[in-house]
């Protein structure tokens, strides 16, 4: 495919009976969502190689829900680490839904406190460090940022926020400087969005701070609506509410035609941040 589009993809793996593919979190989406897929035979499809941004559990089910012998292998990994730092092995561990499966071989983790750089234990959320033998030596003509980056016992931090299960399996929660900062509390958006993602009555969602008086940022939605749905801003708020700590409530809401992401399928936050701050809400 010269261009992505959705519904040729599907086309395609019908025609050539695809047995795997690399997708985005957003597609996964797409494909737990779309009634297009029942236009089309998929039954071909074994696998999906699943990164570039978190997926959340509450997805990872509901695809699996629609799909039963379709596999998620998940995996992590940053330029910076040379590739692949863990990831899903078999099916026993595609299990794990949430999770981008357990480190690689020779690579070192930990998890450490953002503020005073303790390492922290299983269960525990803070940056993730990597360390081992493919790990950058550093940003070329660029010292500050390689000083920044990589400390001088050649840990690499990350800049995820990210917790290991007591099993050793991975799971990354968001990117640090992404986190809505709500009082003195802060919240990973893509919590938010994988919540959002679960509602049949919506098709696609991402999650933005949006500065505020009292708070200093609240979580504000950007939310597609299914076609047929007239969910509401009232709806929606309550639907979160239920489901998570007050602090974590979304407190303003704008209904858009799509969300923008890049060609990996990352949300495009500071984009939407824009376009919040200016009101300039209906070019999306």
């Amino acid at each position: 495919m010269e261009r992505f589009d959705f519904e040729t993809m599907l086309k395609t793996v019908d025609k050539y009976k695809l047995t795997s593919m690399p997708v985005s979190p957003p597609l996964v989406v797409a494909l737990t969502k779309s009634e297009l897929t029942k236009k089309y035979d998929l039954s071909s499809l074994q696998y999906l190689s699943c990164g570039g941004a978190p997926l959340g559990k509450e997805v990872t089910d509901k695809f699996k829900e629609k799909f039963p012998s379709v596999e998620i292998i998940q995996g992590y990994g940053l330029t910076e680490c040379g590739g692949l730092a863990s990831s899903m092995r078999d099916s026993e561990e595609t299990k794990r839904h949430g999770s981008v499966g357990r480190l690689h071989e020779l690579m070192e983790a930990k998890i450490v406190d953002p503020v005073t750089g303790d390492a922290l234990s299983p269960g525990q959320k803070g940056e993730l460090w990597l360390r081992g033998p493919t790990i950058m030596k550093g940003y070329i003509g660029d010292n500050k940022a390689t000083i920044e980056t990589v400390d001088s016992e050649g840990w690499l931090k990350t800049g995820d926020l990210c917790y290991f299960d007591s099993n050793g399996f991975l799971f990354i929660v968001d990117r640090l400087k992404e986190l809505i900062k709500y009082k003195a509390y802060q919240i990973p958006p893509a919590e938010l969005e994988h919540l959002l993602q679960s509602n049949p009555e919506i098709a696609d969602a991402a999650v933005i701070p949006y500065p505020d008086e009292e708070a200093g940022q609240i979580p504000m939605a950007f939310v597609v609506r299914k076609p047929g749905s007239s969910i509401n801003e009232a709806q929606l708020m309550d639907f979160i509410a239920k489901q998570v700590a007050p602090y974590k409530k979304i407190r303003r809401v704008a209904f858009v035609n799509s969300i923008p992401k890049s060609e990996a399928g990352k949300i495009l936050r500071r984009e939407l941040v824009n376009h919040a701050l200016s009101g300039n809400l209906s070019k999306l």
